[in-house]
Parts: structure tokens; sequence; C-alpha cells
């Protein structure tokens, strides 16, 4: 416990500067957008109504899905930029997330805008006009004062909403203090998704108590308050900052998906690199899909892919060949067609496999997918976030007539924890994982084929093709992985008992595969 409230405390300068400076960003831009077109809004009925609709459709859109969705559009717009141009731009991490965010912010304040403007009384405007004010007169000096303390509450709800969904921007590769929520999720850290959560609370708890002082100064024309609020909002974002802008340049990011032995893999290239004296940061939590394009792009320099992850969802194949063949193709095909280097196999196979509790198997005499499509009506099938989605599914549904009577998608971990409380008789596991023996799970045999290799490969983007100190760190690496070290590595970070860190995991397994 006390090692991993150490841990915490060693991340939160760089996770909070991060989540200061993402959510910052996104409610100034969000200000700059929002207040003019409040004001046209409020002055022409016309405008009003688009403008507040569009802005609450917007809202309706879950905050994880909307950061999602810049990430393809970047990438579109990336590629025409760079034809064009011969400059791209970053599909992932800070803009995405700045962008979507925004998007998020502008809603409160956008309504409470138009309320505040709209709500000025008529006659007080009357006033104005017949003393000769012109409009913009009329706006700055009558207008704007009379509606700003209900103007500053919108802005503080966007504050909070923008503060909380920040912590969303994880998985497209932003830093913020959701890191340590969904790393600590998916290896049942509780501290840290305990530490996240108090964080980014304190954080939008401060955030909006000064903007409260604010709006009092502003609605009891208290300069005092207002120039208070505005500089405690500024030092302390100041404060927050700094520590992220002064760190040193970072030479190569590396990527992990959003389970344990991703975060082990990616924390032993990434202290190998250090070894070479370079600076190195990780994005983790990626989905396989974008993880990919993130390599392809740049965003990121190298991360552990599967041969069958990138022979089916990738190059979109159905047809099954040998391991062999399938990695010579993947290595030849990768390159010609994207650029990015297949360095080599890790040693190890993390499959795909159907897995129940063994007094289960044994009740249904069950031991091969194809035994379990007869009971399958009668069963709930437990998916990881992406499998239900993935072409391997529909692979197996289709070659065994698997017909499940319902199907739910899980962070991993709560996978294996559903499985265990009954909520899912079966489950997507992963053969590389340690709590199938630790378990007593049985995985079902794929008589079939069905099934592809999953053979963990080393990927570089194809701007590192060429960097000679990335593979001095790597290429050791390469056949010298074990699954049973790599389970034994996994168990130690998903296990309930003597829980280790990924960095811990990683110290172990780097030590007995022979790389330290």
């Amino acid at each position: 416990m006390n090692d991993q409230v150490a841990a915490a405390w060693k991340l939160l300068p760089g996770y909070l500067g991060q989540h200061v400076l993402l959510s910052a960003s996104a409610l100034i831009l969000g200000l700059l957008i929002s207040l003019p077109l409040a004001v046209v809004a409020a002055r022409s009925p016309r405008v009003r109504w688009p403008v507040l609709a569009v802005a609450s459709l917007i809202q309706t859109i879950p905050g994880l899905a909307l950061l999602a969705l810049f990430f393809p559009l970047l990438l579109a717009l990336s590629a025409v930029t760079k034809a064009l141009f011969g400059w791209t731009l970053p599909a992932l991490g800070f803009l995405p997330s700045l962008l979507a965010l925004t998007l998020y912010s502008m809603l409160p304040i956008l309504r409470n805008g138009v309320a505040g403007l709209t709500g000025v009384d008529a006659a007080v405007l009357e006033a104005a006009d017949g003393v000769g004010m012109t409009r913009s007169q009329r706006l700055w000096q009558v207008e704007a004062p009379l509606a700003a303390p209900i103007v500053m509450a919108g802005i503080r709800t966007a504050a909070v909403w923008t503060i909380g969904a920040a912590t969303l921007s994880t998985p497209v590769g932003q830093t913020s203090l959701g890191d340590y929520i969904f790393s600590g999720l998916q290896t049942e850290n509780w501290v840290f998704v305990l530490f996240g959560c108090g964080a980014a609370a304190v954080l939008a708890l401060a955030a909006d108590q000064l903007l409260g002082l604010i709006e009092i100064g502003l609605a009891k024309r208290d300069r005092r308050r207002v120039t208070v609020g505005l500089a405690a909002l500024v030092i302390g974002a100041a404060l927050a900052v700094a520590p992220s802008l002064a760190a040193k340049p970072v030479a190569y990011v590396i990527g992990a998906k959003n389970f344990s032995e991703q975060f082990i893999l990616a924390e032993i290239m990434g202290k190998r690199l250090e070894g070479q004296g370079a600076q190195v940061r990780q994005h983790q939590g990626l989905g396989s899909a974008v993880i990919f394009r993130a390599l392809q792009a740049g965003e990121i320099d190298a991360y552990v892919d599967y041969s069958g992850t990138l022979w089916t969802n990738v190059l979109g194949r159905k047809d099954i060949p040998p391991r062999a063949v399938m990695l010579a193709e993947l290595t030849r095909i990768l390159k010609d067609k994207y650029g990015v280097v297949v360095l080599g196999p890790l040693g190890f196979e993390n499959a795909y496999a159907l897995a129940l509790k063994a007094d289960k198997a044994r009740a249904l005499h069950m031991s091969s997918i194809a035994d379990l499509a007869a009971h399958a009506p009668d069963l709930t099938l437990g998916g990881d976030l992406e499998f239900l989605s993935r072409p391997e599914w529909a692979a197996l549904k289709s070659a065994y007539g698997l017909n499940f009577k319902a199907a739910k998608a899980y962070n991993p971990t709560f996978m294996y924890r559903a499985l265990e409380s009954g909520e899912a008789d079966v489950i997507s596991a992963f053969s590389s994982d340690g709590r199938i023996a630790e378990d007593h799970l049985i995985t079902l045999t794929d008589p079939k084929g069905a099934i592809p290799a999953y053979d963990a490969v080393v990927l570089i983007s194809p701007k590192r093709a060429g960097d000679a100190r990335l593979r001095r760190a790597l290429q050791p690496m390469i056949g010298r992985v074990t699954v049973d070290k790599m389970r034994e590595a996994n168990l130690m970070v998903d296990r309930d008992q003597a829980k280790a860190t990924p960095a811990q995991a990683a110290a172990f397994l780097s030590k007995a595969s022979g790389l330290d």
C-alpha cells in the first residue's frame, strides 16, 4: 500500500500539469468561441435556436466517444495537409483532446450567456439607447456587466465538466489524471483509482470556488474579489503546469494497449531505451485500431502487438495460414504497405481462448468450442472491450454456429470477475494470462482452427525504421520472453495478494528473460 501511494505521488506533478494545461486551454478556447456566439444568438432568434440545439446535441455524445471521434477526423485532415503542404496534424494526444473538450465546454457558456443577455431589463436597454449609446457601447457598458454573474455561473459549470471529462483523454494518448484511473482499474490498483478521482475532484472544486469568487465580485462590483480570483487561477495553473513544461524533451514514445501485459512490456521497452540515454514517455490505454494508426502516423515510436490482431484487424485477412507463413507475410506487407517494421516476435503467444470454470466444463462435458456450441444458447459470454466487435469473434461464430443467450463487454480485469461471480459463464481469455491457472479455468480447444496465431511482436514506426538506438534497445528482447515467464509477470500485477506494479513486474520479467 505504501509503495502504491508513493508511486501515485511521484506521478502527480506530470499528470496534474498536463490535466490543468488541457482543461484550461479547452475552457479558454470554449470561451473565445462561445461568448461571441452568445451575443449573436441573444440578438437574433433565428441564430439562437440552431446554435443552442447544436451545442445541446454535442453534449449528448458521451465524452469518451467525442474524444475518440476526433482521431479518424484528424487522421484524414493530416493526410490532406501532408499532401498539400508537407506537414501533418497530430491525431493523438493534446489536439484531439483539446478540440473535443472545447466542444464539451460550450453548452453551459452559451446557454447562460444567452440567458444573461436576453434577461437584461428592457427599460435599462431603452435608457441606454436614449442617451445615444451605440450597440457596441451598450453591450460593453450595460449588457455585459449586468449579464456577467449569470455568464460566470455557466463558466463555473463548464469548468467542472471540462476538468471531469479531461480524465477520459487517456485512451487517445493525452496524459491526464485519468491515467491513474484507467491503469488502476485494469490492474485493480484502487489506490491509483482513488488518487485519480480525488485529485480531479479537488482540482474541479478549487477551480469552481475561485470562479465563484469572481462571480460574486462581478455581482457586487467588487474588483478586489475579481482580481484575487483571477490571480489565484493564473498562479495556480502556472504552478501546476510548470513541471510539465520544464521537463526534458521526450525522444521516444512507447505505446501500450489497455491491459496489464501491455503495461509490463511497455515498461521494459522504456527502461531499455532509458538505458541507452534516451528520454521516454508512454501512451497507455490505446485500442488496437488506434494504436496501429498512431504508430503508422509517427505519434508513437514502438509498441508490442499480436500477429493475429494485425492479420485480421489491420490487413483484413480471413485466411489463417501457418504461424511462420503468417509472420513472414505480415512482416513483408506491413513494411511495403505502411512502412511499419516488424522487429520480430518476443517468443510467446497471447491468443484469444474461450475459457470457463473447470467444474462447469466437467459438468457440461466440454473440452472444445465445438462442444460449447450445443450449450451456448443457455450461457452468457463475457468479452473484453474489443472482442465482440473483432473479426475473430465473427469467425468463431461462423465456424461453430455460436449463439449465446447474452454477450457482454467488460474491462479485461472485470471480465474475469464476471466469470468468478457468475455474471458470465464463458469469457474470451488470453492464453498468456496467469489468471487462467490461478482461477482453475479450462480453455477450450479450437478444432476448426478459426482463431489465428497471436505471436507477440515488436513494431517500429516508419519514422524510426532506421533508428539505430531504438533497435539496439529493443532487438535483445526478440525471442527472449517465454509464455511461462509472461504469465508469471502478468499474475504479479493481476492477482489480489502481493500485488505488484507494472514496473515491478517488468523488472522481474526483464531479469527472468536475461535482459538485464
